[in-house]
């Protein structure tokens, strides 16, 4: 039985979105009324629509009679989580063909990869690179020449951009397919430790890239629990997946088994057969909410605080902080996944992964069972395990325990009651908080503010010895309309030292931080933004500040005469102007939503 709590959260959510929700239901069906939209062509459209095919495909389309798949590919060789895509669509054709289907890659979108692009001018690119993915596979799909799209991408932005797009097209099916996890390498604990020792100068570049090359050494996505894993955790319990698909290595018989089943399995599912899913039904508020619960549980990445906001609003589904706030409040943490534990991602998977997860939250009443999937109604089928029986994909029963309880447990016996994420609140606005990593000492921190306007000005204050104290750092003009906000993930290693260091340290930010952020307590995503003359703008070196994780307090504790009488600072400087191809996303830093609004253009 579903969790009263859970129940009345999503019921509130539903409320709330009663307007917008039916206005995309009937969009979504007006463009499904019109049946397989080649078949209304013009024959010079048709014509152009498959003059490359073979004349076996030609045939198949110009008949309107059997599904034609959509590719839309995230792939690029740069992007190791994304460098296996480039041999999928081969492999989903001739799987197309197998069902009497077709299949044609409609279009690609950019992947941006965070991990090259920290701490540079690049990485204010890429937020904003969600958008953009999201209106490259609307131009993907816009050609009306597919019954289904098979979506690939698997990291940060790429995931939620895809999404917002394919929901623009809701009335047809959609599955995600992803390429998974890389194998194991250097442990993600040693390569923090190595990092701290090269931001304290006790060894040289040349250990640092051993230890980085260690850590991200081959194909598949990195192996910690950030922002691109929170994605395909959340993918399969929101059915958009095939059942098990998030965290299977890249190269193997199962993965490949696996993509040629979500390619049989789309082809089903059109409007053409007898078991039509629409996207758009797919994702609803139910979705939406098993999608947070799922992300709590696990210790998941804080970006899905802006991104799944934005993803919802795409299905027109309404929710905020708060929302997320609640659902920490019931939701357990079951699983430790660095940085919240040791683990990486192929240790949860062999302890039992989604699959387990999904169960003991279904079996505890927090998540929705009665909801629609890819892969038919209930999720129930998500705690299925895929084998292989003679090279073809097969379900039998998931697991029922967990196979090491450090890393993953039963909800009614979790780590934590609560799960990972806080709503902060006071006189410097609203921001979220991931303290699923931070140990209870350091959960509340009362200190003078140390201001940056630039995360450059903190790296080079610790490099002079200036941080050696008690404080709170607040690095604010990170904001979504200042400069894109970027994640400020390089400045964990120098907090992280100071407070291993014996001090108190926190971090307040109207920027994100990256999803592998973990020890240090970290307010982020402040709302509203110093450029926007929010009150993080009015914080000056000295002031003393409270952030409290247990009680969601955030605070300048700064007589209130004297808060209220002073002006917000000013942003000098227009470094995010321009280079790095800065000046051709001016127009997006105008347009952009607030962090709590999603953080976007649309």
């Amino acid at each position: 039985m579903t969790d009263s709590r859970l129940s009345a959260i999503t019921q509130r959510i539903e409320a709330r979105s009663a307007d917008s929700r039916a206005a995309y239901l009937e969009r979504i069906a007006g463009m499904g009324e019109q049946g397989p939209h080649r078949g209304q062509l013009s024959c010079s459209n048709l014509a152009h629509g498959f003059a490359a095919c073979s004349e076996q495909d030609k045939q198949a389309l110009t008949l309107t009679e059997s599904a034609n798949i959509g590719i839309v590919n995230a792939y690029n060789d740069m992007l190791s989580a994304h460098q296996p895509l480039g041999e999928y669509p081969e492999l989903v054709k001739r799987a197309a063909h197998g069902v009497g289907c077709t299949a044609q890659v409609a279009g690609g979108v950019p992947a941006m990869c965070d991990g090259v692009t920290q701490g540079t001018p690049g990485m204010e690119l890429s937020l904003f690179s969600r958008d953009i993915i999201a209106g490259s596979t609307a131009i993907a799909l816009s050609h009306n020449m597919f019954d289904g799209a098979l979506c690939l991408g698997v990291c940060d932005k790429i995931v939620p951009g895809l999404l917002i797009g394919a929901l623009s097209f809701g009335h047809l099916p959609i599955i995600f397919a992803p390429a998974g996890p890389m194998t194991s390498g250097l442990s993600n604990k040693e390569k923090a430790a190595v990092r701290q020792q090269y931001a304290e100068g006790k060894v040289g570049r040349d250990e640092l890239l051993k230890a980085e090359s260690a850590a991200y050494h081959g194909e598949g996505t990195c192996t910690f629990y950030g922002t691109a894993n929170s994605n395909q955790m959340l993918m399969e319990v929101m059915g958009v997946h095939i059942p098990g698909a998030a965290f299977e290595p890249p190269g193997t018989e199962m993965r490949n088994a696996l993509t040629v089943a979500a390619t049989e399995r789309l082809c089903k599912i059109t409007a053409l057969g007898n078991e039509y899913t629409p996207f758009g039904h797919v994702v609803d508020a139910k979705c939406i909410v098993n999608a947070i619960v799922a992300l709590l549980a696990t210790g998941g990445s804080t970006n899905h605080s802006i991104h799944w906001i934005a993803i919802a609003r795409a299905a027109g589904i309404l929710i905020d902080w708060q929302d997320f706030n609640d659902l920490s409040a019931i939701t357990p943490l079951v699983a430790r996944v660095y940085p919240n534990g040791s683990a990486d991602v192929n240790h949860f998977h062999a302890a039992g992964g989604t699959g387990y997860v999904i169960r003991t939250l279904l079996d505890n009443g927090l998540l929705h069972e009665d909801v629609k999937t890819n892969w038919g109604e209930g999720l129930r089928h998500y705690t299925q395990e895929p084998q292989l029986d003679n090279g073809r994909l097969t379900y039998i029963n998931g697991v029922s325990s967990s196979a090491d309880t450090d890393v993953l447990r039963p909800a009614d016996d979790a780590f934590s009651a609560e799960g990972g994420l806080r709503l902060m609140e006071g006189n410097l606005g609203r921001s979220v908080i991931k303290i699923s990593a931070v140990a209870p000492e350091h959960q509340v921190v009362e200190a003078p503010a140390v201001v940056f306007d630039d995360q450059t000005e903190l790296a080079a204050a610790f490099d002079a010895g200036e941080l050696e104290k008690d404080f709170i750092a607040v690095v604010r003009f990170q904001g979504p309309a200042a400069n894109g906000m970027p994640e400020l993930h390089k400045l964990t290693p120098f907090l992280g030292i100071l407070q291993d260091r014996g001090f108190k340290v926190a971090l307040v930010t109207d920027g994100r931080m990256s999803g592998a952020s973990g020890k240090v307590p970290a307010a982020i995503h402040l709302t509203p933004e110093a450029l926007s003359g929010g009150p993080i703008a009015k914080v000056r070196t000295d002031d003393l500040l409270r952030l409290d994780a247990t009680t969601g307090e955030l605070q300048c504790l700064v007589d209130a005469g004297e808060w209220n009488s002073r002006e917000a600072a000013v942003r000098t400087g227009d470094a995010s102007e321009q280079g790095t191809g800065r000046e051709l996303f001016a127009h997006m830093r105008r347009a952009v939503s607030e962090a709590e609004s999603g953080a976007t253009v649309f």
